[in-house]
């Protein structure tokens, strides 16, 4: 697998029964921008607040770049229920892959955010990533990945945890845990029947807008 195969997603959208994945365009940044100045996301996501400049920068740098793919995770059902409705009305958080080991482009690195607080403890973050882990695997060549939680983030643990991901290390320099899932013959079985009403669709014209 190449790298720039990550960015294959800028013209999929991933129909599931909770969530909508698509593309990170710049459509998306104003409400991206306003989760971030949350201090609970910053600390969860390890993450320094931007400025809306810098938010619409990262973007564009995280839509061209070719060791990490992006997903909004959109509400599937305020989407499907409101003929018109902007993307940015349905968003509730995020899902990224990145690959960490250019040694080893077998291996993704997971992350999820359900930024809106009324839309935790749903399933949708664990819809979410199931879809992303099916599209790396059979779309990305992926095998194997990993999940860095911070240690106080018992939610986001147990969700992995319950996706057969198993703790492998602990980092209390980082205060974060390490999980991992090898993609054997039956876990790629598995997660094609927990995916299997998952739909991979274009995404509008067939291309996010240019940088």
């Amino acid at each position: 697998m190449q790298a720039a195969t990550m960015r294959l997603n800028q013209n999929t959208l991933l129909l599931g029964k909770k969530v909508v994945l698509v593309p990170y365009t710049s459509e998306h940044v104003p409400r991206y921008h306003e989760w971030m100045k949350s201090e609970e996301l910053q600390r969860l996501t390890a993450s320094e607040p931007l400025t809306l400049e810098q938010e619409y920068a990262m973007q564009c740098s995280w839509q061209e770049d070719a060791d990490k793919c992006t997903f909004i995770v959109l509400d599937a059902e305020k989407w499907q229920a409101q003929p018109g409705a902007t993307e940015e009305s349905c968003m509730v958080g995020d899902v990224n892959l990145f690959l960490t080991d250019l040694e080893d482009l077998t291996l993704g690195e997971i992350e999820v955010m359900i930024a809106e607080p009324s839309c935790r403890g749903k399933g949708l973050g664990t819809e979410a990533v199931l879809a992303m882990l099916s599209y790396g695997v059979t779309t990305l060549g992926l095998t194997k990945f990993e999940a860095k939680i911070g240690q106080g983030n018992e939610p986001s643990i147990r969700m992995f945890q319950k996706l057969h991901f198993e703790q492998v290390a602990t980092s209390s320099v980082f205060q974060e845990v390490t999980l991992r899932l090898t993609v054997s013959e039956s876990e790629h079985q598995w997660l094609l029947e927990q995916t299997s009403h998952v739909e991979e669709k274009p995404y509008r014209d067939g291309s996010a807008e240019p940088c």
